[in-house]
């Protein structure tokens, strides 16, 4: 069962320890087959870390924050999940929020309705908080990003009717 369960995709020993909970296997016999696996290294906290972080920053562009929650809740411990969190830069994460904003922005050419200006500012930034964003950092980002688009579109020609 826990071969199955590592072979549908990498997971940390807590998570394999409440599967084997889950099948009412004993907890003596659970930690035993769970040490092994650790011994022959098919189970290797670390690396599921680094693994877990690579994957969810790039395809979900979260940030530390919320990387260091999911990783508290799959049992990483705060050391091993702060060495996976490394590989992120305060660079990495500025750039993924930035991105993420600027595509929900495509075809934005608002801005010049202050309320509807407020109205999108606070939708961006709530949506970068859910990811894990700074609030300060958040509002940052997307002012930059939005003022970028407003120039952007006052710079384009209007279309000839």
């Amino acid at each position: 069962m826990v071969l199955r369960q590592l072979t549908n995709s990498p997971k940390s020993r807590l998570q394999l320890a409440r599967k084997l909970a889950e099948r009412n296997v004993p907890e003596d016999v659970a930690e035993a087959v769970l040490d092994r696996f650790q011994e022959v290294r098919l189970i290797n906290d670390a690396e599921f870390a680094d693994m877990w972080v690579r994957s969810r920053s790039q395809t979900r562009k979260l940030a530390k924050g919320a990387l260091r929650r999911e990783l508290a809740e799959k049992g990483i411990d705060p050391e091993t999940a702060a060495g996976a969190l490394e590989q992120l830069s305060d660079d990495d994460e500025v750039a993924a929020a930035r991105e993420l904003v600027e595509r929900k922005l495509r075809g934005f050419t608002g801005g010049e309705d202050r309320d509807e200006r407020d109205k999108t500012t606070r939708r961006l930034a709530s949506m970068l908080a859910r990811k894990g964003y700074q609030p300060s950092q958040s509002f940052r980002i997307v002012g930059e990003v939005l003022d970028a688009a407003v120039a952007r579109a006052e710079a384009e020609p209007e279309p000839d009717p």
